[in-house]
């Protein structure tokens, strides 16, 4: 059974490689296909990554957070789903763990979430 799950990851592993590699704390941009009746169109969800489940599985979700009206909205993405067009990355943040559920009780700019710094060497 094991080696029939492995077969399926590795069919799968290029579909996960088309989006770029994002973490919790980062802003992103999902562009999301939703049909209405015989209609299509692209939907744009930008947020806060608060968390990804089962990374580097078929199973892989990830959970966004976006403030809409004053009022919290969160969105859970499976990475392989249909309705994934693409993700952009806007910011990416610094946190110091994986699970950012204590935005939740936040508001306001007790909710922000510092930028990462990136260092140029030579």
């Amino acid at each position: 059974m094991s080696e029939l799950l492995k077969v399926v990851e590795e069919e799968y592993k290029d579909v996960r490689s088309k989006f770029p590699s994002f973490k919790a704390g980062d802003t992103i941009n999902v562009h999301v296909r939703i049909t209405e009746g015989n209609k299509e169109r692209i939907q744009q969800f930008q947020g806060t990554v608060i968390q990804r489940k089962n990374v580097n599985s078929n199973g892989e979700t990830f959970t966004v957070r976006k403030i809409s009206s004053g009022i919290g909205v969160e969105r859970i993405f499976p990475i392989l789903g249909p309705s994934l067009e693409k993700i952009e990355v806007l910011r990416k943040g610094r946190v110091r763990r994986a699970r950012l559920y204590y935005l939740r009780g936040r508001q306001g700019k007790a909710a922000r979430v510092k930028e990462k710094i990136q260092v140029k060497s030579n």
